[in-house]
């Protein structure tokens, strides 16, 4: 029987305006899914500011908030299932938690899947964190007719419980209420009344917490038990962090935890998850209540549809095209080709680049200079130019349908849909997210793989990303050229899926470190809501504009010291008799080498050469399409790329994407060859 009592366990930490003097903490901890963001959006406003965590590539979300009149400071915290940390996420969370001491912390779960994890609210208790627990997404556990008792949890928690329902902003005065409570309080618990409590562990599991507690003699900013737990279920950083603090007094504890390891088959770890489940299931008993007559709605057998392929598989292919009609056609169509055309503009109608130009060419009289700033590759023309009218209005458009579709809450569905096949080329499910965004813009899909779980799978992602996962600027080019000839396009799209899903499962079986595990909780579908879409696509165009256009503009300069150094002659003229192996003419080297820079670029002169005096052929169109998908990535996806996973391994997969690209190639014009197939366009 595990027994309910009040705690002994000590509480090491002090709050934020004790260490710093500054304004006070919030901190937002929780699983992915459960509208913490949306929680996080309702405290702040828009004064918000994310940031990678510092030696990280983690990013952190934070703002201010007005809490009665006085402003604190709120921190939105990577997702988290329990303080025992397996992504860098989790570790990153944990870390804020700690070193960052918050005078509340915000533990917000889906209140209809409270059973799993309440566990995670459990620890933080146990920690002596300051915790109110708020039930959020309360309209879906009451429309599948499920009841819950807000003062009983409170009473057998001993801490505040707060109801809401974030997307309408129901509950969140309440919420703020209890915070300022705890803020007036410097984060004690504002109801006496409330009883504490710690969970009786297994006999010996409990004497060695005991033994642990009493030899531990430094400050840990958490309580000495929770010290304890962590050391009990092999917490690395932790046992590190108990090491170097106490010394000597280390050996003490691991005799201790060895002894308490001996007396058990199963694992620590195992045995104590098992036990805080048992006291979950106990404490719900007279809770929670189901009424009679709730069963499966729509909703939920239309979410189970998505995730079963026979429907699901439908639904990913009307999603596609609807992402194709609008980013493809009306982004990289039409927006495009007004902003490009016209906006900004080569010929005199131009509404930019000319007067640029002439402004350029009459304050600098060197040419080598103006071509820094203007002409056919400058920052100004280029880059800048590149940035805002040819990617911005894709990226843009995509934004606006990606955060569309992340706020039905399709995202979890499709990742459950996909994850028995990603598995197979060493990503799981939650790789979907990233591959997606690819699809927009592989710069930013890059960044986002900082999310997987493991860096053997922020590695493969990263690698098949840059490999043949084409940018929207891209697909929207060869599409349409491609679908001249259905037989073409086909092709083009069954060569680069194949030819990804190969390297994947290469990848898969020899590279070292484990394979990726899944789990993701599944949102309630909802109808999107304007603001909420407004602000995520606000927010991500925010990011574009600060991250990824200072890039590009860096790229223009590397094109123009290239030019300038004669670089590029030399490397075109060493492409031209690679070219010519894969059945292409030497007209095509420049091209694809400039497809480094830009990629619309390339393809549109590729399709200059088909219809031009050059008279590229159908089979050497697609052979030049294929080789271009699958060639280097640009130059801001690798920049990203060594930011993110390091330079040597950025160079390799560059060295390794060129040996594919070019052996693909050699083998489709083969293997066109030898069938006699002649392609028209």
């Amino acid at each position: 029987m595990r027994l309910w009592k009040r705690s002994v366990a000590k509480s090491c930490h002090q709050t934020s305006s004790e260490a710093t003097g500054l304004s006070k903490k919030i901190a937002l901890v929780g699983n992915p899914n459960v509208g913490k963001s949306v929680i996080f959006n309702n405290l702040t406003g828009t004064y918000v500011t994310v940031s990678n965590y510092p030696g990280t590539t983690v990013g952190i979300s934070r703002g201010k908030g007005k809490i009665y009149g006085e402003i604190v400071e709120i921190v939105d915290t990577p997702g988290m299932y329990s303080l025992l940390p397996i992504t860098e996420e989790e570790r990153i969370g944990r870390s804020i938690l700690i070193t960052e001491h918050p005078d509340a912390v915000l533990h917000i779960v889906d209140a209809k899947n409270l059973g799993r994890m309440l566990s995670f609210t459990f620890q933080l208790i146990e920690s002596g964190f300051p915790v109110i627990l708020v039930l959020n997404i309360m309209d879906e556990a009451e429309r599948i007719g499920m009841q819950i008792d807000i003062r009983e949890l409170e009473r057998k928690l001993g801490i505040p419980v707060i109801p809401t329902v974030a997307t309408n902003k129901k509950g969140m005065n309440d919420l703020k209420d209890k915070i300022a409570e705890f803020l007036q309080r410097d984060g004690k618990k504002p109801d006496e009344s409330l009883e504490s409590f710690m969970i009786e562990y297994e006999r010996n599991i409990g004497l060695a917490l005991d033994g642990i507690e009493k030899n531990l003699n430094c400050d840990y900013q958490i309580s000495e038990r929770s010290i304890g737990l962590l050391l009990l279920q092999d917490d690395r950083d932790i046992h590190n962090l108990v090491r170097e603090k106490e010394g000597e007094g280390y050996k003490s504890i691991g005799t201790i935890i060895n002894s308490a390891k001996s007396s058990y088959s199963h694992s620590l770890g195992y045995l104590i998850t098992m036990t805080r489940q048992s006291v979950v299931n106990e404490l719900l008993d007279g809770v929670i209540s189901m009424s009679a007559d709730s069963g499966t709605r729509f909703a939920e057998k239309l979410s189970r549809g998505m995730m079963n392929p026979l429907m699901g598989i439908p639904v990913l292919i009307l999603v596609l095209l609807c992402m194709y009609f609008t980013v493809g056609v009306f982004g990289a169509g039409f927006l495009v080709n007004w902003l490009e055309g016209t906006f900004f503009g080569d010929s005199e109608s131009g509404w930019i680049v000319p007067y640029v130009t002439r402004f350029i060419e009459k304050i600098i009289p060197w040419r080598f200079l103006q071509d820094l700033f203007v002409h056919e590759y400058g920052v100004i023309t280029l880059g800048f130019r590149y940035a805002i009218a040819i990617v911005l209005p894709i990226v843009g458009i995509f934004f606006i349908v990606f955060s569309i579709i992340e706020d039905t809450g399709y995202l979890p569905r499709l990742a459950m849909l996909i994850d028995r096949i990603f598995k197979r080329i060493g990503l799981s499910g939650r790789a979907i997210i990233p591959i997606v965004l690819g699809l927009g813009c592989d710069t930013m899909a890059t960044l986002v793989t900082r999310t997987l779980e493991t860096n053997r799978e922020r590695i493969i992602a990263t690698f098949l990303l840059a490999l043949g996962i084409p940018c929207a600027a891209q697909q929207a080019i060869f599409v349409g050229i491609l679908s001249k000839n259905i037989v073409a396009l086909v092709l083009w799209v069954i060569i680069v899926a194949v030819e990804l899903v190969l390297v994947g499962v290469i990848a898969n079986k020899i590279m070292p470190g484990s394979k990726p595990s899944f789990y993701m909780e599944l949102p309630p579908l909802r109808l999107p809501k304007f603001i909420n879409i407004l602000t995520k696509t606000y927010s991500r165009i925010q990011w574009y504009l600060i991250e990824i256009i200072p890039l590009f503009i860096a790229a223009s300069v590397l094109i123009w010291l290239g030019r300038l150094a004669g670089i590029f002659d030399l490397l075109v003229n060493g492409l031209e008799s690679v070219v010519n192996l894969i059945g292409l003419p030497a007209n095509t080297a420049e091209p694809i080498l400039y497809g480094f820079f830009r990629r619309d670029y390339a393809a549109a002169a590729l399709y200059d050469e088909a219809t031009g005096s050059v008279g590229l052929t159908g089979n050497q169109f697609l052979i030049a399409a294929v080789v271009l998908t699958l060639f280097l990535p640009c130059i801001a996806q690798l920049l990203v790329m060594i930011r993110e996973r390091g330079l040597w391994i950025s160079m390799a997969m560059m060295l390794l994407i060129m040996v594919l690209a070019f052996t693909t190639g050699f083998i489709l014009n083969t293997a066109l060859n030898a069938v006699g197939v002649q392609l028209s366009l």
